[in-house]
């Protein structure tokens, strides 16, 4: 049995840190997993500067609520659900993840959660488990699963080299040098073609 997981930010919806740099017309918050590979590192420089600049929880979720799905993600998802099951797997937050789950009509989402203080501050940040995504990779694997996996950054590149097929979608010039071997797809009908021979 077969289970397509797909990355979110890049892939399905816009990045959430570059469309809230933009809100805030601070470049700063631009910094993204395309970027910088350890995830915890870019996460505690996001809380830094979000502390620093007065921004909380509210701040980031009002941009989120005006975030709309990438333009063919829903049919494009639609589509796999009708062949495969279909796992969002992503290094976002619960916090952020159900406003767009909503809009993408309620896919599976597997994410971490924000420490918020009582006053909306973000303090910190609780990962659901070291490596979350090719660990979630190998225990749908345990399970009986064939995985295939899609996604645009460094921390996607982990479960789609342990799935049985794997692709870059939307990913920059930087990491498809870097990784030759992976096919790498533009389009939405490109990406679901791949998966589907996959199957």
């Amino acid at each position: 049995m077969f289970i397509a997981c797909l990355d979110l930010e890049g892939v399905l919806v816009p990045e959430i840190w570059i469309e809230f740099a933009n809100k805030v017309g601070m470049p700063e918050f631009k910094l993204t997993t395309r970027d910088e590979p350890d995830y915890d590192k870019l996460m505690r420089y996001r809380i830094d500067l979000l502390n620093k600049n007065g921004f909380g929880l509210k701040d980031v979720t009002d941009v989120i609520a005006r975030i709309a799905p990438l333009i063919g993600a829903q049919e494009f998802l639609d589509r796999l659900r009708e062949k495969t099951q279909v796992l969002i797997l992503s290094d976002t937050f619960d916090q952020f993840g159900r406003p767009l789950m909503r809009k993408l009509n309620w896919p599976t989402l597997f994410c971490n959660s924000l420490v918020v203080d009582e006053a909306g501050r973000i303090t910190g940040h609780k990962m659901r488990c070291p490596h979350s995504k090719l660990t979630t990779i190998k225990a749908l694997q345990s399970c009986g699963f064939d995985t295939i996996a899609a996604g645009d950054s460094y921390n996607d590149l982990e479960m789609i080299r342990a799935s049985k097929a794997g692709f870059l979608f939307r990913s920059t010039a930087q990491i498809k040098a870097d990784n030759p071997d992976l096919p790498a797809f533009e389009t939405y009908d490109d990406l679901a073609n791949a998966i589907f021979d996959a199957l």
